[in-house]
């Protein structure tokens, strides 16, 4: 399309040209080197448009191949990164815990039954069971230390600087640390937790109802 407009300038230019030669007095060998120069200069300037034309289209193939050979044979695209998966809410762990408790000792049975009824003879009898299964259900799950070591009733010293989440002072607190007084309770602190998985239930059921057929 270029060309084609440069083209017509040019005629338009050298027919112009020629009708100023014809009314232009002088020699007569000047106007006859212009008619014959100017069709020469036109198809001239017309060739190189053409050309400087066709170039700048073959440079952007001839682009697209260079940048296809750059890239190494049999390498994939990479693979758009997936969308990360929603977090699970905090009390879905607790409630999986809670599963488990109930599935290997029956915590909730235990906790929901109304044991006023019972000596404490059929309750002692009853609890050995729920113990032992609670206990070693909580082992899978949770690994526990005491916060601070030592026997229930023991002297213990508080130091100073000491962490007020961690032990609580009751009785006469008084003063400044260090304190001595003696051990209620040592306390637990979780190390690790290992809560299992239950996928494709629904999180709120943690136990399900159990129906024997005859």
């Amino acid at each position: 399309m270029t060309s084609v407009l440069l083209g017509l300038v040019l005629g338009a230019l050298v027919a112009g040209g020629n009708v100023w030669m014809l009314g232009w007095p002088g020699d007569e060998s000047l106007r006859l080197a212009w008619f014959v120069a100017a069709p020469l200069v036109a198809t001239l300037a017309t060739a190189l448009a053409a050309r400087a034309t066709a170039s700048s289209r073959a440079a952007g193939p001839a682009r697209k191949d260079v940048a296809a050979r750059d890239e190494p044979a049999g390498v994939a695209p990479p693979k758009p990164a997936e969308p990360a998966k929603p977090a699970e809410p905090a009390e879905h762990t607790a409630l999986r815990l809670l599963a488990a408790l109930q599935e290997d000792g029956r915590l909730i049975d235990f906790l929901q039954e109304d044991i006023a009824p019972y000596s404490d003879q059929q309750v002692g009898a009853a609890t050995r069971g729920i113990h032992e299964s609670c206990a070693k259900a909580l082992r899978a799950c949770v690994t526990l230390e005491a916060v601070m070591p030592g026997r229930e009733e023991e002297s213990v010293t508080v130091p100073a600087g000491f962490d007020p989440a961690s032990v609580r002072l009751v009785g006469n607190v008084q003063g400044k640390p260090p304190f001595k007084g003696t051990l209620r309770h040592p306390g637990w602190r979780v190390t690790s937790v290992t809560i299992p998985e239950r996928r494709g239930l629904d999180p709120r059921i943690v136990a399900p109802a159990e129906v024997e057929l005859a």
